[in-house]
């Protein structure tokens, strides 16, 4: 069997390194995440490197680090897309979206899209009337190696929620649930670490999951950060009041990986 060899390119949520990191273990792949290092203050890159460089070096080497890789995954980044393939008329270039890069911007980015192979895209609710037709939906992994039950015993009727410019209706959920609120502001307070988190998350029965977009408005998907919560054993209460328990089996890595690598074996036919 000959080992597909993958570059990917940025690392959105950290779900790069879990793609990469799974796909190598389960099918003897070979892939290589690379972000800018500035670009990961929540150190979410635990599989693959991080350049300390700036913009324009960052692209330049990853221009010359695709020859030697099968298929080049981007994420995120979608102004390299027309110059990779350029650069490489034949090499499969898939662009893979996370939210705010391509949320009600399909039409304004086509020029993007469509030079690459295979179109992916994180959550449902990005999908839209103008998205093209074979673009793929991957749900977002998790990393459970990382986040699982800690048998820490949660604060009863305690709650975390991360500020996403919905505190206030945050605070109204937690009321009608009868908790008691903790919010982190990450502007004030800094970034949690990615190492950190399944402990912080642990100490709660809860995870309020309520945010607004780039434009505002109020996201209907559960986050990553809301996932990450489920693998960790803590109930997570939804923008419209749901209480969700379990990470759904489409979010474990194992999954992703397998849905993914048959992706990358019909694009290197």
């Amino acid at each position: 069997m000959v080992r597909i060899r993958i570059l990917h390119i940025w690392n959105t949520a950290g779900v790069a390194s879990i793609i990469g990191k799974y796909m190598d273990r389960l099918f003897a792949t070979e892939s290589l995440v690379v972000h800018r290092k500035a670009l990961d203050p929540y150190d979410l890159t635990t599989y693959g490197k991080l350049w300390d460089c700036g913009p324009k070096e960052f692209t330049l080497r990853t221009f010359v680090k695709a020859k030697g890789y099968d298929i080049v995954h981007v994420h995120y980044f979608y102004r390299i897309i027309p110059y990779m393939r350029i650069l490489y008329p034949s090499k499969p270039i898939i662009m893979h979206f996370h939210g705010d890069d391509i949320r009600g911007k399909w039409e304004a980015r086509r020029r993007y899209w469509k030079k690459a192979d295979l179109v992916l895209y994180s959550t449902p609710d990005l999908r839209e009337h103008d998205t093209p037709k074979n673009a793929v939906h991957v749900p977002n992994p998790v990393d459970t190696e990382i986040f699982h039950p800690l048998g820490m015993r949660p604060g009863p009727k305690q709650a975390f929620h991360i500020s996403y410019n919905a505190d206030l209706l945050a605070k109204e959920l937690a009321g009608a649930h009868g908790l008691e609120l903790t919010i982190h502001d990450r502007k004030k307070q800094g970034p949690i670490p990615y190492s950190q988190m399944p402990r912080i998350l642990s100490q709660y029965e809860y995870y309020v999951e309520i945010k607004r977009d780039g434009s505002g408005n109020l996201c209907t998907t559960p986050s990553k950060t809301a996932l990450e919560a489920l693998a960790c054993g803590v109930k997570v209460i939804t923008w419209d009041g749901r209480v969700l328990e379990n990470l759904p089996e489409s979010n474990r890595p194992e999954k992703c990986a397998e849905s993914v690598f048959a992706l990358y074996q019909g694009l290197a036919c």
